[in-house]
């Protein structure tokens, strides 16, 4: 049976990108998105939460990212969930969730809305090793 690992966000840039290079030299550039959910209480109180996310772009997209994206700037992401875990140096477990993008829309851009989409190697040939990833 097929399965499916999609997510999708709209929401805005949290700190400017940051861009770095693996051993082989493919770039690959993480930043954090911030979506807000409003909603009123039973008691008629007006909230707001928000949720941040971890994104990551490689190659042609991580440099399309890096390059156009700054903090604050709305931006449409879409990719699928990975969870990366690791042991503190406290001996604790942790982890965190990060959406490996495969399309970026800026969409706060003067005039049109500007699509990156990247076919990456990593999709085609398999998950990349974690130790490749220059940060964490």
């Amino acid at each position: 049976m097929a399965s499916v690992n999609k997510i999708i966000i709209v929401g805005n840039v949290g700190s400017d990108p940051e861009m770095r290079f693996t051993p082989n030299g493919n770039p690959v550039t993480s930043f954090r998105v911030a979506t807000n959910w409003r909603y009123t209480t039973s008691q008629g109180e007006r909230r707001e939460e928000t949720e941040w996310f971890t994104v990551v772009a490689w190659n042609r997209l991580a440099e399309q990212c890096n390059q156009f994206l700054t903090k604050g700037r709305l931006v449409y992401a879409e990719g699928r969930l990975r969870t990366h875990t690791w042991e503190g140096q406290d001996g604790e477990k942790r982890f965190r969730n990060e959406i490996i993008a495969d399309k970026v829309t800026f969409l706060d851009r003067q005039g049109n809305a500007a699509p990156a989409e990247e076919k990456t190697q990593e999709s085609s040939t398999g998950e990349v090793d974690p130790e490749e990833i220059p940060f964490s």
